[in-house]
């Protein structure tokens, strides 16, 4: 299992002494951008993490989400992209087809990075009727790390958010989550 953690502006600096990766906020619905994505791109890339980008998804204007997330998110080969679905901070959620949509818009507009859809294991059971999650599942369920309490294949779970959200990867090296990145 690798080891790598998410971030987003509430985390404006990170350790990455032992990071295999790291996802980092970009952008949310189609207004907000996370004021310290530069620098958190730069700390991740010089300390040579594949690195990930994800968007908050928002409900409604699936389209015009994909197209600002992309303007925002840098484009480099072999860089992870990731749509966050979950409840809104107005308690509302995007919709299985605008989540769907979603992931498929981002796909098709960069035809070369692989997109994940990160989740919780309670969307993933009670929300979720298409189990489309693009090119692999992210999946958030606070439980020993590596053991989601779920029946679908992974690919990266948040085991914890305490002091920060904690990743691991099943890939069995760093190289191989790279190769697996670049398609």
């Amino acid at each position: 299992m690798l080891h790598g953690v998410d971030v987003s502006a509430y985390q404006s600096s990170f350790e990455t002494d032992g990071l295999d990766f790291v996802f980092i906020k970009a952008t949310e619905g189609r207004s907000y951008v996370n004021p310290a994505l530069e620098d958190q791109v730069k700390r991740a890339r010089d300390a040579e993490c594949v690195v990930g980008f994800y968007h908050f998804l928002w409900p409604g204007n699936v389209a015009e989400q994909a197209a600002y997330f992309l303007s925002k998110a840098p484009e480099k080969a072999g860089e992870l992209l990731a749509v966050d679905w979950e409840e809104t901070g107005d308690g509302t959620r995007a919709s299985n087809v605008e989540k769907d949509s979603f992931i498929r818009e981002v796909k098709r507009l960069r035809p070369h990075n692989r997109v994940l859809l990160y989740c919780n294991r309670s969307f993933w059971l009670q929300y979720d009727t298409t189990s489309y999650a693009g090119d692999g599942l992210w999946i958030a369920d606070f439980v020993t790390s590596g053991k989601p309490r779920i029946e679908a294949s992974w690919r990266i779970h948040q085991y914890t958010d305490q002091p920060l959200d904690k990743d691991v990867a099943d890939f069995a090296s760093a190289q191989a989550m790279r190769d697996w990145a670049a398609g």
